[in-house]
């Protein structure tokens, strides 16, 4: 007995979903926002209805659906189906997010109705010869594997390559290997529409010692979809060409000493290894009808859909990250690997950011600076040049450092006199702004309070909590901080000053008047 399945979405792959089940007699209905495009499609298959709204189709009884529509769509109307109690197909990817495939299957298991997603290759012929073929062990123990998914557009604007092409390719993978990947790398290039990558490389590296790669673009001058599968007794190629390809095997020669010498070139031509023609959306559609009456699929069902997700989402943070790492390449800088610089951020020449930094937008940092491990300088900060400041330091907004100035570990710079987490004081204008002016020294664990300044070459002891303006070349200890004497310029301690001193290291002098220390010749 026929089907009466509905079509969601009337574009330019949803076509393909209406065809098909037309072929087949089971097309139900039509449903698309669209009525432009709802109209076009009724000439060709006249007397077929035609809903605005999924709502709408869900109260005409269909038994099932599929979901042709943009991928940020597919959630919301996957979820509308199920909770209707329908099966429903849908386009890869199935979500946007593992956490809402998962939240999609575990409705259908509460609903008890199946779930399917439409990777499609699974169901290409020559795919699962491939699979027979590995089973039979006809090139040996897998070894590695890549896939090449390369045309010229079709460009997305809400998806990249990566989310657009490569999830056929992750599916065929996991299909033919069986396993999940151990380890995920991916590097991508953008070169027409930021932020979005139109060319990625993603490695996998699998249990046994099987890696693989998936190679997809499209910045590419002509279409190829080639799978290239090498195992320790041969090798298979698929190119699933309209002009030519096709499946093959290549055996490796017999008398081969894979211990002595590199593997001869196999001699003559491949092996072609036949598959039937049915269209893999024919096997697919017909698939999903079969499981209607025989329960939840066992090939892409939602099971799968998540794992490639998950897969995707694994290959996205790598993604992330290598461009995070490779903004830096080539400046006149180091960033260290874990640590962010924002857009927006400037650094000068020879600075050096350590372990699980951050440096936020609008910051500016001069030259030939040391920011050790987990320091974070905030938005519009600024910072000379010559600058160090040590592990697990926060240089909030309204800081100022001038050059050399040097911040020990943990000590602690505040910005606001009476903060509250009840009423938060956000925004320059809350602000108090601190001065740290050149060559000051700032001890581990001292704490600033927030709207002074403390002068050119003062030296804060370590622990003291300064609670008002320092002079320059002023030595402060305790809690609060008082001043306890002078330091020189080169952080030697001065003898105690009633007009004159010299520095015991440096031979600088120093003259005393009306309170302010000065610094005369050396």
């Amino acid at each position: 007995m026929a089907k009466r399945i509905c079509v969601v979405g009337a574009g330019r792959w949803g076509r393909n979903h209406v065809k098909t089940l037309h072929d087949f007699g089971h097309l139900g209905a039509v449903v698309d926002c669209d009525r432009k495009a709802l109209a076009t499609l009724g000439q060709g298959y006249p007397g077929i209805p035609t809903f605005g709204e999924v709502a709408d189709a869900l109260a005409a009884g269909f038994d099932a659906f599929t979901v042709a529509t943009p991928a940020e769509t597919h959630f919301d109307i996957a979820r509308q189906i199920l909770t209707a109690g329908k099966p429903v197909l849908v386009e890869k990817p199935l979500a946007l997010t593992s956490a809402e495939a998962k939240a999609l299957k575990a409705l259908a298991d509460k609903k008890g109705v199946p779930l399917m997603v439409g990777h499609v290759l699974l169901f290409h012929p020559a795919i699962r010869r491939i699979k027979e073929l590995l089973a039979a062990g006809k090139i040996g123990r897998l070894q590695y594997l890549y896939s090449n998914r390369l045309n010229f557009g079709i460009i997305r604007q809400q998806e990249n390559i990566l989310w657009s092409f490569a999830p056929h390719d992750i599916s065929i993978f996991q299909y033919l290997i069986g396993a999940r990947p151990i380890d995920i790398g991916t590097h991508g290039a953008m070169f027409l529409d930021r932020p979005l990558h139109d060319s990625t490389l993603t490695v996998l590296k699998y249990p046994g010692g099987v890696t693989g790669h998936i190679f997809v673009s499209w910045l590419h001058p002509f279409k190829e979809h080639r799978l290239v599968i090498i195992g320790d007794k041969g090798m298979l190629t698929f190119v699933d060409s309209a002009s030519g390809g096709g499946l093959h095997y290549y055996g490796y020669p017999a008398d081969i000493d894979w211990m002595a010498g590199a593997p001869v070139k196999p001699k003559g031509p491949p092996e072609s290894i036949a598959y039937d023609a049915t269209p893999p959306l024919t096997a697919e559609m017909a698939y999903f009808v079969e499981r209607l009456d025989k329960g939840p699929p066992e090939i892409a069902d939602a099971a799968s859909a998540i794992e490639v997700l998950e897969i995707l989402e694994q290959a996205t943070q790598s993604l992330v990250e290598t461009d995070r790492r490779g903004q830096h390449v080539g400046k006149d800088y180091f960033v260290h690997a874990s640590s962010y610089v924002d857009d927006g951020a400037e650094i000068g020449a020879g600075t050096k950011i350590w372990h699980f930094s951050h440096v936020q937008t609008g910051a500016r940092i001069g030259k030939n600076c040391s920011i050790g491990q987990n320091v974070n300088i905030a938005p519009n900060v600024r910072i000379g040049d010559h600058v160090k400041i040590q592990n697990n330091v926060s240089v909030y907004e309204g800081v100022e450092l001038e050059d050399h100035v040097f911040c020990g570990p943990s000590m602690v710079f505040t910005n606001i006199t009476d903060p509250r987490s009840k009423y938060p004081q956000r925004g320059a204008e809350h602000y108090h702004k601190t001065l740290v002016r050149q060559g000051a020294t700032i001890g581990a664990n001292a704490t600033i309070l927030c709207g002074h300044t403390l002068g050119r070459h003062c030296f804060i002891g370590a622990g003291a909590v300064v609670t008002g303006d320092v002079p320059d070349y002023a030595l402060m200890l305790g809690v609060p901080a008082k001043q306890a004497g002078w330091v020189c310029e080169c952080g030697e301690r001065l003898p105690e000053i009633t007009t004159n001193a010299a520095c015991s290291r440096c031979k600088r002098q120093y003259v005393l008047a009306n309170g302010v220390l000065s610094c005369g010749t050396g």
